[in-house]
C-alpha cells in the first residue's frame, strides 16, 4: 500500500531516538513500536516494502495521540505529523480507521445549530447518567451564555465549533479582553463554524480541505485572525499545507493565538487584582506546533503567580477525540500529567484548549482558559 506522504519527509528519520523521551505513548508503555521511531519503521516497511497492512499496524497508527512532541526534539527535523495525517488519509480511504459513528459525529461539527441542540441533550444525558466515563467528558452547561455579536473589524475572532458550544464563556472573556485593548472584532460569515482539525486528524482530509476553503471565505481581506482555541490555531495556520495554495498560506499567517494577540498589547491592560499561584499546562498544539506556548506566560504574569510544571510540556493525553477512541492510554498519559501537577503543588490549572481542559478537568483538576483567568482579574 502506498500512503499520501512525501517520500522525502519520510526518508528523513536517522532513528537516532532522541524522540523517545518527548513521546506520550511510548513514556507510557516503554513499546519502540508505540514510539515515533517505531511507527515511522513500520510506515517504511508498508509504503516501501509492500509489507501488509495487518490490524496491528493500524493499532500502532491510531495509538499516536498526534501531539507532535516528537518534532521540536528532532535533529532531522522530521515532519511526523505530515506522516502521520498521510498514513491516516490513506487508512480512512479505505476504511480501515475512522468508523461511521465517528465520521457522522464529524459531520455535525460544521451544521453549528444541530451541533448546539446535540451538546444540550447530551448534557441532559449526563444529569440522566445516560453518559459513560470513559468519554472523559466535564459537565456540560444545559444552557449556555448568548453568542457573541460583533463590534468593529479590526480582527476577526474565530468562534469554531465545539469551542463555541460548550465553552461560549471563553469567547466572552475574550471580547472583554479585547474591548480592555480598544480592539474591535468581527465574526465569521457562512462556513466559518469548524476548522476541520479533528476531520484531519482522523484521516478525513477531502473534508477538512472542504471546510478549510469555507473557513478562508468567511473571513476575507486581510485583518488579523485571534483564536482562542489552540488545537483550531494550528490547524488554520497550516491551511497552507493541508490545500497547497498560495492564497491558504497567506490566510494562515494571519492567524495568531489570542495569547500571542494580547501578549502584543499587554501595557495597555490595567488589572484591578491578582488571582494567586496559577499552574501553566501548555496544549501540545499551542507548545509543539504553533510555539506560541511563552505569550500565555506573558498574558498571565501581570495577574498571576505562574507555576511551571517539571514534565517539558508532555502531552495531557487529550489529542482532539483520541480520549474517546483511545481511553486507556489516553487514561495512563493523563496519569503522568496529574503526578507532575501534583508535583508543582496543585491548584488552578490554566490550559488553552478545550481538550486539554476538559481532559483534565474530568480527572478532579479545576482547569480555566488562561484568557479567563486574564477576563476575570480586569
Amino acid at each position: 500500500m502506498k500512503f499520501h506522504l512525501d517520500d522525502n519527509e519520510l526518508a528523513t528519520c536517522v532513528s537516532c531516538g532522541l524522540c523517545l523521551p518527548h513521546c506520550p505513548t511510548f513514556r507510557a508503555t516503554g513499546e519502540e513500536a508505540l514510539s515515533p521511531r517505531g511507527r515511522i519503521a513500520a510506515i517504511r516497511a508498508v509504503h516501501h516494502d509492500d509489507a501488509p497492512v495487518t490490524p496491528e499496524f493500524v493499532s500502532f497508527m491510531e495509538s499516536c495521540v498526534q501531539c507532535r512532541g516528537c518534532e521540536p526534539a528532532c535533529p532531522s527535523g522530521v515532519h511526523y505529523g505530515n506522516l502521520q495525517e498521510g498514513v491516516r488519509e490513506t487508512l480512512a480511504q479505505r476504511h480501515r480507521i475512522t468508523p461511521r459513528w465517528q465520521r457522522a459525529a464529524f459531520a455535525v461539527l460544521p451544521r453549528h445549530r444541530l451541533l448546539l441542540a446535540g451538546s444540550s441533550a447530551l448534557a441532559v444525558a449526563q444529569r440522566m447518567h445516560l453518559v459513560p466515563r470513559r468519554a472523559g467528558l466535564t459537565t456540560l452547561a444545559v444552557r449556555r451564555p448568548q453568542p457573541l455579536r460583533a463590534t468593529g473589524t479590526d480582527v476577526w475572532l474565530f468562534t469554531g465549533c465545539v469551542m463555541d458550544a460548550w465553552m461560549r464563556d471563553t469567547h466572552r472573556s475574550t471580547a472583554k479582553v479585547l474591548d480592555h485593548l480598544g480592539v474591535t472584532f468581527a465574526l465569521p460569515g457562512k462556513g466559518g463554524g469548524c476548522c476541520g482539525a479533528l476531520h484531519t486528524h482522523a484521516g478525513l482530509t477531502d473534508a477538512a480541505r472542504h471546510l478549510a476553503a469555507n473557513v478562508m471565505s468567511s473571513m476575507p481581506g486581510d485583518a488579523p485572525i485571534v483564536v482562542n482555541s489552540a488545537g483550531c490555531g494550528a490547524a488554520l495556520k497550516e491551511y497552507g499545507h493541508l490545500l497547497g495554495t498560495p492564497d491558504a498560506a497567506v490566510f494562515g499567517a494571519r492567524v495568531l493565538d489570542v495569547h500571542e494577540f494580547v501578549a502584543q498589547h499587554v501595557d495597555r491592560l490595567r488589572p484591578t487584582r491578582r488571582v494567586g499561584p496559577v499552574i501553566v499546562q501548555d496544549p501540545c498544539h499551542l507548545r509543539h506546533v504553533q510555539k506560541a506556548h511563552m505569550a500565555v506566560r506573558t498574558v498571565l504574569a501581570p495577574v498571576a503567580d505562574l507555576v511551571e510544571l517539571d514534565d517539558d510540556g508532555l502531552c495531557c493525553g487529550a489529542g482532539g477525540a483520541y480520549s474517546v477512541m483511545e481511553p486507556a492510554l489516553a487514561g495512563q498519559i493523563r496519569e503522568r500529567k496529574l503526578a507532575s501537577i501534583a508535583r508543582a503543588g496543585g491548584g488552578l490549572v490554566a490550559s488553552a484548549n478545550p481538550g486539554c481542559a476538559m481532559h483534565l478537568a474530568a480527572a478532579g483538576l479545576t482547569v480555566r482558559h488562561p484568557i479567563d483567568i486574564l477576563a476575570e482579574a480586569l
